[in-house]
């Protein structure tokens, strides 16, 4: 009884990891990156202010070459700028629109508050976000 203890006790710690994230999606490849946004600079400055996000369009980040960085008022979310539930194409590319991605491939809108758009199957692929002072850094 005391090894059935210590061997659940063992499986039990084992499975708990804060650092689990899944981030799969079928549609989307999974490329490690890692980018750093100053909200200093005028083209972030929108990114101190809840509610706001701003797209950012670079080859070497998220599954499609962009990423939508949104601050909650509390914490920053960061998504993948490609639509979650379609093949990247050429209408796959998310658009902001307030607190919502539009996806034009299929008109889906995703909240950005909680990544979900109503009746879709994949939420927004969402990306690990750290704070520095005024530097937020996204990364896979």
């Amino acid at each position: 009884m005391k090894r059935f203890f210590v061997f659940l006790s063992f499986s039990l710690l084992m499975s708990c990891s804060k650092d689990k994230f899944n981030n799969d999606n079928p549609y989307l490849q999974n490329r490690s990156f890692s980018i750093n946004i100053n909200t200093d600079l005028p083209l972030y400055n929108d990114l101190k202010y809840a509610g706001n996000g701003v797209k950012i369009s670079d080859s070497s980040i998220g599954a499609a070459g962009v990423i939508i960085v949104f601050y909650t008022g509390s914490s920053y979310l960061a998504y993948d700028g490609a639509c979650p539930n379609q093949e990247v194409s050429s209408c796959s590319f998310l658009t902001l629109s307030g607190i919502n991605a539009l996806c034009p491939c299929d008109d889906a809108q995703y909240n950005l508050y909680n990544g979900q758009a109503p009746g879709k199957e994949y939420p927004l692929k969402s990306y690990k976000v750290e704070i520095n002072g005024s530097v937020i850094r996204v990364f896979n």
